[in-house]
């Protein structure tokens, strides 16, 4: 299936997704306001019954319009136009809202005229048992009656969520079938891109088998003539050809075959002490030697640099890395800079080039198993997309830091950090195998 098809797929999909949560949390925000708003209208019809009943005990007019305002979402005032008694106020609470069938708590307060202040009355539970609200909790006074009382239902929005449960419950539901399908996708995008990445593994793989196997098959032919033997000359040359053709085949099945080993069951570390200078140098110089001119290769070395405790093969093969991924991937005549410098409490090594850098959108892949910077159908760059790898799991292993430290258009620049302070024991088991 194409990109395309795809992105069209998945964006498809998002937009449902979208849809069907917008339109579930619609009408559970719906339903929630309806179920309020009945409770709170009965609420209302309640507490109106409630001023009747104590202005008729009182043989007092009832007040005019309606007694009852909602002040909040959970609060009441209602106006009774006479002295309330507490007791009395309590009982018939409790008789009209367990004829309304209202199951929910709530507290009350009386207002006294004469000192001016909310006196308050008793917390009631739903289930019968009541017990005095600690001081604070005062209800708040309304300036526009006189002779009122103050209601406020502490759990008026859990009495509304328990009337919801089944809503909630299946809304939950669609929820979680919802994050299972975003899962899904990303799973499954993600196995698309592991299936990718093994697809263009074999390929690279197949076109680095291709030429040492076409190498070794035309010096075969040359050999097996007969008329050979009268030029040994030219018989040692294929013999050479196919001698160096075949220490190519076994390296590059080695480097797979060393990934699938650290995978697999860690690796161990020789710990030596290691003259850092030294060995940069050594290794830039065996590298100009198979450069034919054809670039430069500087090396900076800080004198202050003391030997570190490494592995001298690993780090080795870290720099024989780094150095040969600057020439594939830098200009015809590429400027590699090697530094190793003290700083602070660490040691670091950059290896830099003038090449055309990493691109923004690949520098969080580049230490990827598998992942080469993609080059269209040419296949210009050698490789299996396994030297970053190596030199990621390589660097963990010794617990050193690597990080890119380049600008797109400035070179690629990798800056290795040992920490002086590091301390190594030989033959370590490293297990550090992580993509």
């Amino acid at each position: 299936m194409r990109r395309q098809k795809i992105r069209f797929v998945v964006l498809l999909g998002a937009v449902s997704i979208v849809g069907i949560i917008l339109v579930q949390s619609y009408f559970l925000i719906k339903a929630w306001n309806i179920r309020e708003k009945e409770l709170n209208q009965s609420l209302v019809i309640a507490l109106k019954n409630v001023a009747e009943k104590i202005c008729h005990l009182n043989q007092t007019s009832p007040p005019f319009g309606n007694p009852v305002r909602q002040l909040s979402s959970n609060y009441f005032v209602v106006d009774v136009n006479s002295v309330i008694d507490a007791n009395v106020l309590e009982h018939y609470l409790k008789a009209e809202f367990d004829r309304l069938n209202l199951r929910i708590d709530f507290e009350y307060a009386i207002y006294d005229c004469h000192t001016d202040r909310m006196v308050y009355g008793n917390y009631i539970a739903a289930a019968g048992s009541g017990e005095k609200i600690r001081q604070g909790n005062n209800l708040p006074k309304y300036s526009e009656y006189l002779y009122y009382f103050g209601i406020r239902f502490p759990t008026l929005r859990n009495t509304i969520a328990g009337d919801m449960t089944i809503l909630i419950f299946f809304t939950s539901i669609l929820f979680l079938s919802v994050v299972f399908f975003v899962y899904a996708i990303f799973v499954i995008m993600q196995q698309k891109r592991l299936s990718e990445m093994q697809k263009d593994f074999i390929n690279n793989m197949t076109h680095e088998f291709k030429t040492p196997i076409s190498t070794i098959n035309i010096s075969a032919d040359v050999i097996t003539n007969p008329l050979i033997l009268n030029d040994p000359e030219r018989l040692m040359k294929y013999g050479a050809f196919i001698r160096q053709e075949n220490q190519r085949l076994n390296l590059l099945v080695e480097k797979v075959l060393q990934i699938a080993r650290i995978e697999k069951g860690g690796f161990h570390l020789k710990i030596e002490s290691i003259d850092l200078n030294e060995l940069v140098t050594t290794v830039a110089e065996n590298f100009k030697a198979n450069m034919n001119n054809s670039g430069r290769l500087e090396v900076s070395a800080d004198p202050s640099v003391n030997t570190i405790s490494a592995d001298i093969i690993h780090l080795t093969n870290i720099l024989h890395n780094l150095i040969d991924n600057a020439v594939k991937y830098g200009p015809d005549n590429p400027l590699i800079r090697i530094i190793t410098k003290r700083e602070q409490n660490r040691i670091s090594v950059t290896v830099s080039d003038n090449g055309p850098g990493i691109e923004a959108r690949y520098r969080k892949r580049i230490f990827h198993k598998f992942f080469r910077i993609p080059s269209g159908n040419i296949h210009d760059v050698k490789g299996f997309g396994l030297g970053l790898y190596y030199v990621k799991i390589i660097c963990q292993a010794h617990r050193w830091s690597i990080r890119l430290g380049d600008e797109p258009g400035t070179g690629a620049t990798f800056i290795i950090e040992i920490p002086e302070n590091n301390k190594l024991q030989n033959g370590r088991k490293s297990q550090d195998t992580v993509c």
